[in-house]
């Protein structure tokens, strides 16, 4: 991958950001066996703030993280805590599947809002890619038919939103701002939210988790840089279908630790999904003379 290649490079960092993401719902899923979600979520902030110094030392950005657009960064700090609350508010009463389908529409609205926002151009097969994508995750998930008749699903769709927002604005902000500003201050934002939200009803902490928390640590901080640097990199419309990757990840975690294997539902589904791929990548070439 060369610096001629942004694009590649922009779907490649999101296909590694799904994949660290997955691999965290891994850690996330058996902490919380354990905790309350919201610690849960908490707790991803608050291990990997330790390496976010680190890496933000590393790349010698100390002092760049603090000359920063402060509105900005203070809206997607805001819109992540949001998201942390009305996503894990909501799944008090949805199923992981019925939130997932939902939440998946943040592809969608990133693809709309980089229209007007940065100036992109999204042409009728980008369009239809995304919605190829989406229609692969709802066969998969197959989620009821009575997911639209409770608050839970508006919190997940408004979840969905805050993301989309939040996304597009980083995109913003990495044309200015250093990438490390980003995972820097996400972090620090579900550090101090998450805990917030968690605090009345923390648990302690079993010492016997320590891997979980570290896989926790490491893979979210993983995911936070491969995202900043997929929006940093690839148009945001270009980049954002490559979310629904995050639906072959967790295949591949499911075989790997439990030994699950699709269903002829989620099968149709991934195929899908990748054709909405195909279309995207052709789309672009042909009308917009963009390689990938």
């Amino acid at each position: 991958m060369t610096s001629h290649d942004p694009t590649m490079r922009g779907v490649i960092a999101m296909l590694l950001a799904m994949g660290s993401f997955s691999l965290m719902d891994v850690s996330l899923k058996a902490l919380s066996a354990h905790y309350p979600p919201l610690q849960v979520a908490a707790l991803r902030g608050l291990t990997a703030l330790p390496l976010v110094l680190v890496y933000v030392g590393w790349q010698g950005q100390l002092r760049a993280v603090w000359r920063i657009r402060w509105p900005l960064h203070l809206l997607r700090g805001v819109l992540s805590v949001l998201m942390l609350s009305l996503f894990a508010h909501a799944l008090q009463t949805l199923s992981l599947a019925s939130a997932y389908v939902l939440f998946f529409i943040a592809p969608v609205l990133i693809t709309l809002l980089s229209v007007p926002v940065l100036g992109e151009r999204v042409g009728s097969g980008s369009v239809w890619a995304v919605l190829l994508g989406m229609a692969g995750v709802w066969v998969a998930m197959r989620p009821g038919a009575d997911m639209w008749q409770s608050a839970a699903s508006w919190a997940v769709l408004a979840a969905a939103t805050c993301y989309a927002v939040a996304a597009v604005v980083g995109r913003v902000l990495t044309r200015t701002d250093v990438p490390a500003s980003l995972v820097f201050w996400t972090t620090v934002s579900l550090s101090v939210g998450g805990t917030a939200l968690a605090w009345p009803g923390w648990l302690a902490v079993n010492a016997d988790h320590a891997p979980w928390l570290a896989l926790l640590a490491v893979t979210g901080l993983a995911g936070q840089i491969f995202i900043v640097d997929a929006f940093r990199h690839g148009r945001a419309a270009v980049v954002a279908p490559f979310e629904y990757s995050a639906l072959a990840w967790g295949v591949l975690f499911d075989a790997l630790w439990w030994h699950v294997w699709p269903d002829g539902s989620t099968r149709l589904g991934a195929t899908l999904v990748i054709a909405g791929g195909l279309v995207l990548v052709r789309s672009i070439r042909r009308n917009n003379g963009e390689r990938i």
